[in-house]
């Protein structure tokens, strides 16, 4: 009974006709894993320009013998920053430094350590981090204080600008193993998402983070972003791109972000009392991950349950959760010293006694 379950073949609507002496040593036609392997991997649905998005069908199994065994019913998400590539140690604190000199601060310089040590005592959050390192070495003498905020907004802005043509350059690396990781997935069989759809600095950085992999390997991966995200079946029902919906659903969706909003305003202003930094991930921030996962999951052609997060952030880890979407993190230097229990491992790479595709198939997490 085990058997005939493992190969999914669907029982015929009335009982054949006895088979003659000569028929009966003939053995029945049965669909086979070599058969499966015969057709082309299994790729990513591409999102249609307008009109439903039609799903890709679910895998079946069959445990026939075969020589060459059928692809994994697994499905490969990646995240961008701080799993392809450590944006925070080779991008961030340079970007800052060019950010710094287009305004004429001089005096402001961060080195490794000093950027490491704000990172740290501000938790990330790059606002808290200026106010942190202003505050040490004094504010610029012609800034009133009441221009604080306008001042910050124009550093991150012209850091942003610095970010988006480094990521593009050769001076931002990829991590050490991620291509080969890759290309075993893609050998294996198992299809690869790779998620620009959200993170810290943007989808453009992440696009051409996403670009450093090469053409070869781009056009056997599907890149998930805002486009692809809202042209999925989730995208188009769920969230409404491509569905009208009604007043009272929109009202809901304003109510939501107002309180979002309001949470988040109390919160900085206790921890404004408090001297602490928080970063609240708000229902809608936390919404959109969740899309891009769901939608990644749908572009691979597996249910969340059967496809692997490769995570660098807490919020994609924290969606992943949500959902049911096993996870695997690979910390960098912004999450060295961060934790995530509801993650199946934590690493610190590719390749070797980290993260390894085999690791995966075999759920084999350390």
């Amino acid at each position: 009974m085990a058997a005939a379950a493992a190969r999914c073949v669907p029982l015929p609507a009335s009982p054949p006709a006895p088979a003659s002496p000569e028929t009966a040593k003939v053995p029945a036609s049965i669909p086979t894993s070599s058969a499966a392997s015969a057709s082309p991997p299994l790729r990513a649905a591409v999102a249609p320009s307008s009109g439903r998005h039609q799903l890709a069908p679910p895998l079946r199994c069959s445990s026939s013998s075969s020589e060459s065994p059928a692809p994994p019913n697994l499905g490969l998400l990646v995240e961008v920053e701080g799993v392809l590539a450590d944006v925070y140690r080779f991008g961030n604190r340079q970007a800052f430094n060019v950010a710094f000199q287009s305004l004429g601060l001089d005096c402001a310089n961060w080195t490794e350590p000093i950027y490491a040590d704000l990172v740290r005592k501000a938790h990330g959050d790059e606002k808290r981090m200026l106010v942190l390192f202003f505050d040490g070495i004094g504010w610029p003498t012609s800034l009133p204080t009441s221009e604080k905020g306008s001042f910050m907004k124009s550093v991150l802005r012209e850091k942003l600008k610095a970010l988006e043509e480094f990521s593009a350059s050769d001076s931002l690396p990829l991590r050490p193993g991620v291509e080969k990781f890759i290309d075993d997935a893609l050998s294996e069989g198992v299809p690869v998402a790779i998620l620009a759809a959200y993170g810290r600095n943007g989808e453009k950085i992440s696009r051409s983070i996403v670009k450093k992999l090469g053409p070869e390997r781009t056009s056997k991966i599907k890149i998930v972003g805002k486009s692809e995200v809202e042209g999925s079946f989730y995208g188009q029902l769920v969230l409404g791109k491509g569905v009208t919906s009604s007043l009272d659903e929109q009202l809901i969706k304003e109510a939501q972000k107002a309180a979002s909003a309001e949470k988040q305003r109390i919160a900085e202003e206790v921890a404004s009392i408090l001297k602490l930094s928080v970063d609240i991930t708000t229902s809608e921030s936390s919404e959109k991950v969740i899309a891009a996962l769901r939608a990644g999951s749908e572009y691979v052609g597996c249910d969340v349950q059967n496809c692997i997060l490769v995570a660098g952030s807490q919020s994609g880890v924290l969606a992943a959760e949500r959902i049911g979407m096993p996870c695997v993190v690979v910390r960098c230097s912004f999450t060295a010293r961060a934790e995530f229990p509801s993650a199946k491992a934590v690493m610190d790479g590719f390749g070797g006694t980290d993260l390894t595709v085999s690791k995966l198939l075999s759920k084999k997490w350390s």
